[in-house]
């Protein structure tokens, strides 16, 4: 397989992925002239979409390829129902693609319903997840995103999380400063300042990468709970993840 990111508006990130045959999967397409050009760029006829949530940076560019491709499936979570999606699926779910298989995954708290798409080793994740930070709470709660996140955790070391916005350098200037004694973190923060520099993006990461640098899949770890103020591991790790949460939103 063949993964190819699409830039799209000031951040975002489309994914295609291309069996190397000819035939490919978009996932998550906001704006469809970037994408419609890639198609024909790469001489690519699209198996189906994939969405992972209803905001329209996500969506918006829907109609306009289907147009194009008039018997091309759509799949999403129930909140994109009214976005373009043919086939509603929901947690647990697999759908079968292309010849290739894709496990769904429910993971509330960026939206309500948002899902991610695996095939091993692509992570589609929408706005969960992000190379060193994670998706603000627009619709879910804290514990919501933070058992949605350590469902990634149980994902092999290998797995490539595909995430939609290149926000890498934003999330570890957060990240050093709530533990700027961490030199993965210092030193990651080097190289993507040198990627970006070259225009290059810095998607997608691998789960083993983000276990080290990522502070939102760290709530276990007892220095950064100290940094967070408390005193002695909290019972539930939801609430240190809550409390980062609240930090990186006022940061």
């Amino acid at each position: 397989m063949n993964l190819i990111s699409i830039p799209a508006f000031q951040d975002n990130y489309i994914w295609l992925l291309d069996d190397q045959q000819g035939r490919c999967v978009i996932v998550d397409p906001g704006e469809a002239p970037p994408v419609l050009a890639a198609l024909q760029r790469l001489q690519l006829t699209p198996d189906a979409i994939l969405l992972t949530h209803h905001h329209h940076d996500h969506v918006g560019g829907v109609a306009q390829i289907v147009a194009q491709y008039p018997a091309l499936p759509v799949y999403g979570p129930q909140e994109t129902a009214d976005k373009g999606a043919t086939q509603v699926v929901k947690g647990g779910d697999t759908i079968d693609v292309g010849g290739r298989n894709y496990q769904v995954m429910a993971v509330p708290g960026h939206t309500l319903g948002h899902i991610a798409f695996y095939s091993a080793p692509y992570l589609f994740c929408g706005d969960t997840l992000f190379s060193a930070g994670c998706g603000r709470l627009f619709e879910g709660t804290a514990g919501q995103m933070y058992h949605s996140l350590q469902q990634f955790m149980q994902l092999p070391d290998n797995t490539l999380i595909c995430c939609a916005h290149e926000y890498t350098l934003a999330n570890l200037k957060f990240a050093r400063a709530i533990l700027p004694q961490d030199r993965q973190i210092e030193t990651y923060q080097q190289q993507v300042e040198a990627l970006r520099a070259k225009g290059q993006p810095s998607l997608p990461t691998t789960l083993q990468l983000e276990r080290k640098i990522n502070v939102f899949l760290r709530c276990h770890d007892t220095d950064l709970q100290k940094e967070l103020g408390f005193n002695s591991p909290p019972d539930d790790l939801a609430s240190a993840f809550s409390e980062l949460r609240r930090r990186k939103d006022t940061f």
